[in-house]
């Protein structure tokens, strides 16, 4: 008579060519270690994917490029006029500096959420067929709209030089704040992505959203013209008014942003990025079951 030794159930760290004994967390996490070392081997591969999302919109054509431009630009000006004629006149030049700057920094963030909400649902056969961490495909997105921003970002400087706006070593705070932008879009689209698994007319409900987020945004307007209406508490549950504020702050006014704004967007990136990036990676294993 045979006996049988039972042993623990191991299961493959599906990131390594290592065996380990795996008892899963509440929420499903797999191993962070491996996980983010994966990640970081893998960066190419979300470059690629980068690249591969800007030749299917024609970033790499003329006309591709030239639209790249002309369209934030006659959204700024769309933009200036309505809010010129809504006050009667009284915005000068500053104010479309102003403006088109927002803008571009507003849709860095919109580009992120409208390409990466499909990013898991649209990566079906690449989820089913290959292990990967599944976190590489809002990263993506977030990379694709990057790519989109720096032309415009360009763009804008011959704007902020014939308006006449302040040029000094103050706007190097534009770099810090950017990379705090970038840490809260890939937030967000980690959330829209793992999202739209569970709720497929996420992809539609979000235009409108991030329309009325545009607007409850200090771009079309100062963010002291919202203080001194007493609507300052839109600007305390917005967690990009912080951001944009002090992007708004140096590029206006040439100064180093406020201490308590920066704090803010700052707390508002990493608690959304880590709350994000904890549902998003808990959530995984089930994409494949839910594609």
């Amino acid at each position: 008579m045979t006996t049988e030794t039972t042993q623990p159930h191991r299961l493959e760290d599906e990131f390594t060519s290592e065996h380990h004994v795996y008892v899963p967390h509440k929420v499903g996490l797999p191993p962070i270690g491996s996980y983010v070392r994966e990640l970081w081997k893998r960066r190419e591969f979300a470059m690629e994917m980068a690249r591969t999302n800007l030749r299917a919109q024609h970033f790499n054509t003329v006309f591709g490029q030239l639209w790249l431009i002309i369209n934030p630009i006659l959204l700024a000006g769309v933009y200036f006029v309505l809010v010129d004629i809504l006050r009667s006149g009284s915005r000068g030049e500053e104010f479309f500096a102003h403006l088109m700057a927002g803008l571009f920094a507003y849709y860095f963030v919109q580009q992120s959420l409208q390409q990466g909400v499909r990013s898991v649902v649209s990566g079906g056969r690449l989820i089913l067929n290959t292990a990967f961490p599944r976190a590489l495909l809002p990263i993506s997105s977030v990379i694709t709209a990057g790519m989109r921003f720096l032309p415009t970002a360009l763009i804008y400087i011959p704007v902020h030089l014939i308006t006449g706006l302040p040029v000094g070593p103050e706007l190097l705070w534009l770099i810090p704040i950017f990379l705090i932008l970038a840490v809260f879009a890939m937030g967000m689209t980690m959330l829209v992505a793992a999202g739209q698994v569970y709720f497929r007319d996420l992809k539609s409900f979000l235009p409108y959203a991030t329309r009325i987020w545009l607007y409850a945004t200090p771009i079309l307007y100062y963010a002291e013209d919202v203080e001194a209406r007493g609507y300052d508490w839109i600007l305390a549950i917005n967690p990009l008014a912080s951001i944009i504020t002090c992007w708004s702050t140096v590029i206006d006014l040439g100064q180093a942003p406020p201490v308590e704004d920066m704090l803010i967007g700052l707390a508002w990136a990493i608690g959304t990025f880590l709350v994000a990036a904890v549902f998003f990676v808990s959530r995984e294993r089930e994409f494949a079951v839910r594609l």
